[in-house]
């Protein structure tokens, strides 16, 4: 989940590394200590300033209920059976777990940008490079929630303000 939201923030999703080794594995550990930083090194020095806001969306879409609440339960319902002894399809849940994460992030960056003030539609979508139309959606689903509205006119043009925490 983190690398496919690192991935659509822009951010190589080899700089975040989670690996599962014990304590009478010190040769192991030693080589993945050596894996990673031959990787950080090939890959340079990152500068979070440059990510700001893109780190800020991902750190806010992992603690979502929605993505929380897929991570708690991807295993069981990736590999275990239902009550119907039925196992859920792997591409189905790949496809539902991608969309899930693609949807928090977007949500998550347009109230980071929306943090920081109000901004149109367009003006979001231009920061962000996302298209209009997803903004548009987004946004709708942000103010459905209670985490968004509008807040003025500016000439013609509608602006939107935070309403999250």
């Amino acid at each position: 989940m983190v690398a496919k939201l690192l991935d659509l923030a822009g951010i190589e999703r080899e700089r975040v590394q989670l690996r599962r080794v014990s304590a009478a594995e010190g040769a192991l550990f030693s080589e993945y200590v050596t894996e990673v930083s031959q990787k950080t090194l090939e890959m340079g020095p990152f500068d979070p300033t440059q990510y700001m806001l893109e780190l800020g969306a991902v750190q806010r879409a992992l603690g979502t209920r929605r993505l929380r609440w897929l991570s708690g339960m991807e295993h069981q319902l990736d590999k275990a059976e239902n009550v119907y002894r039925e196992k859920t399809d792997p591409d189905l849940m790949e496809e539902v777990l991608s969309e899930a994460i693609r949807s928090e992030y977007h949500k998550a960056l347009i109230l980071e940008m929306l943090g920081e003030g109000p901004l149109s539609v367009r003006e979001m979508a231009e920061r962000s490079g996302m298209p209009v139309y997803t903004v548009s959606t987004r946004l709708n689903e942000l103010e459905r929630d209670g985490l968004a509205e509008f807040n003025c006119h500016e000439g013609s043009t509608a602006k939107f303000a935070s309403l999250a925490a």
